[in-house]
């Protein structure tokens, strides 16, 4: 049985957080903008309509750790 741990629940506790706040932000953007990192409106509808607990589709730059 896994144990439970008050550090692992913060720190998806701490990822759900910001995977909503990612997608809120998205969902912001103007076309010009997601053109430029690389992304349709369409997928950008697609990923920020995402539940909070789902993680992302995209790729994680090699500056963007964790």
């Amino acid at each position: 049985m896994p144990r439970f741990s008050l550090t692992q629940l913060r720190f998806q506790l701490q990822s759900y957080r910001q995977y909503r706040r990612s997608r809120r932000q998205l969902l912001a953007l103007e076309d010009r903008l997601l053109e430029d990192i690389g992304i349709s409106r369409t997928q950008a509808l697609k990923e920020g309509r995402k539940s909070f607990w789902q993680q992302t589709a995209f790729k994680r730059g090699p500056d963007e750790s964790r």
